[in-house]
């Protein structure tokens, strides 16, 4: 009777990579971060800026120019109108924008915003529901943008639309994996509205979108390393070194809600806008919703503002414990008592010192938002402008027309 042979085993080495993505040109990206930083620049100083040639940057500026991308500013000369005019170079905010859309938990914004990171326009609608269905919430977005372009747009094309939101979402696919406040799981955001709006749709958290935006026009530290922490009806958080946002294998990375803000609970159970709103009818005075809250509280309304202090500090303490987890340049507080309130900030950085082991300097390493007042019309715009500036010569399909 013949033997059996054993399946030989497969061995990690043996498996094929995954495709990978052509590859763009890093130079074209390089020149348009360049430009977006420093311009109206001087093609020599973008060469000097960012150690091309100054032979590869003219080509790569050709290529931004025919996209469209930047433009020619008027021509100037050396001091005293000595040495050779140069052209400066800059971003072309007159011909593009991107669209975004944040979906929250009682509500959606959608915005517009030029290639400079300016919001132009925005629009907010509550949820008719309070789990809405995904369907019925996306296809609203996809009937209010062309108004919103109709309004506001003055003749310049939408190159794409981004979609950002809380918990758990995967970029690669478009998809939210999960969302328990909204009953939202594995939800095909990408691909719903791609076709109905016919636009290229990138999806991210709401977390990591901002955390490209201060990158990319906020905060310049969080280049380095960074954590940006987002305290609103959902808490969580997003990590980033070396300018690159950490995901997580399950797409997981910065969900911090339940991190412990010592006897309180978790950080979200005493945190979250749904914690205040209920915080406030305990102590006495009810408020229908957290942006009432808020706005007693900008008022100078006394028990309002309290509130808000005491959720600085409670903020504090997580923000301690992820200063000493991951030690970075900046951590960044999405939260409006931070930005808006007086004392909110002081509040927490107070709990920073008094608690932080490797935090030598709070004032320093704890900022608040550089969008404090637009936070849910930047992040879904910020996912689209964030993949235009890491693949410019990417396949977007209002820049392809006229290459």
């Amino acid at each position: 009777m013949p033997t059996r042979r054993r399946p030989t085993p497969v061995r990690r080495t043996d498996i094929p990579p995954p495709a990978a993505p052509p590859r763009r040109a890093p130079g074209t990206r390089a020149v348009l971060n360049a430009v977006l930083d420093h311009g109206p620049v001087a093609r020599s100083t973008v060469a000097r800026l960012t150690g091309l040639s100054p032979a590869s940057v003219t080509a790569h500026s050709a290529r931004l120019l025919a996209r469209g991308l930047i433009r020619e500013s008027p021509e100037t000369s050396g001091p005293r109108g000595l040495g050779r005019p140069h052209v400066p170079v800059d971003i072309d905010t007159n011909r593009y924008l991107v669209a975004g859309a944040h979906i929250a938990v009682t509500n959606s914004t959608l915005s517009l915003m030029d290639l400079r990171g300016r919001i132009v326009a925005e629009d907010r609608q509550p949820h008719q529901d309070t789990r809405p269905h995904p369907r019925r919430v996306l296809d609203g977005l996809a009937r209010r943008l062309p108004r919103l372009m109709s309004a506001h747009a003055e003749g310049r094309s939408v190159l794409a639309l981004g979609v950002a939101t809380g918990h758990r979402v995967d970029p690669g696919a478009g998809v939210i994996r999960l969302h328990p406040q909204l009953g939202w799981r594995n939800v095909a955001v990408r691909d719903h509205l791609t076709d109905a709006t016919g636009l290229p749709v990138h999806v991210d958290s709401h977390a990591r979108a901002l955390a490209r935006a201060e990158q990319l026009f906020g905060e310049a530290a969080t280049r380095g390393s960074a954590v940006l922490l987002f305290v609103g009806a959902v808490v969580d958080a997003a990590f980033a070194t070396a300018g690159e946002v950490h995901l997580g294998p399950r797409h997981g990375a910065g969900s911090v809600a339940r991190l412990p803000v010592g006897g309180a609970g978790s950080l979200e159970s005493e945190v979250s806008e749904q914690a205040m709103v209920r915080l406030a009818a305990e102590q006495g005075h009810p408020v229908r919703a957290f942006t009432e809250l808020l706005e007693r509280a900008l008022a100078g309304e006394h028990r309002a503002l309290e509130l808000f202090r005491r959720r600085a500090r409670l903020v504090g303490r997580a923000v301690a414990l992820l200063l000493d987890m991951f030690d970075p340049d900046v951590l960044v507080v999405v939260e409006p008592g931070t930005g808006l309130l007086p004392h909110c900030l002081t509040d927490l950085r107070t709990a920073v010192a008094e608690r932080s082991l490797v935090c030598e300097d709070p004032e320093q390493a704890v900022v608040a938002s550089s969008f404090t007042g637009g936070v849910l019309s930047t992040a879904g715009a910020a996912v689209a402008l964030a993949a235009l500036y890491a693949d410019p010569l990417g396949p977007w399909p209002a820049l392809t027309a006229v290459s």
